[in-house]
């Protein structure tokens, strides 16, 4: 029988924004919305999004902005045999990754981007 992974949603939400809408972007969710800061990681801001974290990005090259999500997995090898199986596209080079990190980008039917990974907060 074969190995099926879970899924969960992660907590990490990523809005990758072009650069002539970053400093309003930024504005608008740290003083129009109040969202706490939790760090700067240039050319990231990273908000407090209730349970999750809002990571905006400033991103060369977009004409709109985009959000990305985060898929964690119990099981990194059995889930991309899995989303293989049932058709999903790797979209693995759209971001590099770290060297190690245990993971790898998809693409949702809709287009959506998702970062499938194993769940980093709780080892």
């Amino acid at each position: 029988m074969r190995n099926k992974p879970g899924f969960t949603g992660g907590r990490n939400i990523a809005m990758k924004v072009p650069p002539h809408l970053y400093d309003a972007t930024i504005r608008f969710y740290r003083d129009v919305a109040g969202l706490p800061v939790i760090e700067h990681l240039a050319p990231s801001v990273v908000f407090e999004f209730g349970a999750s974290r809002l990571w905006i990005d400033s991103v060369d090259g977009l004409s709109q902005a985009e959000v990305w999500l985060e898929l964690n997995t119990d099981n990194v090898a059995a889930a991309a045999s899995a989303l293989q199986a049932s058709g999903v596209v790797r979209r693995d080079e759209i971001e590099a990754l770290p060297e190690g990190f245990e993971g790898f980008w998809i693409s949702s039917p809709a287009s959506i981007i998702h970062l499938v990974c194993r769940d980093t907060d709780t080892g």
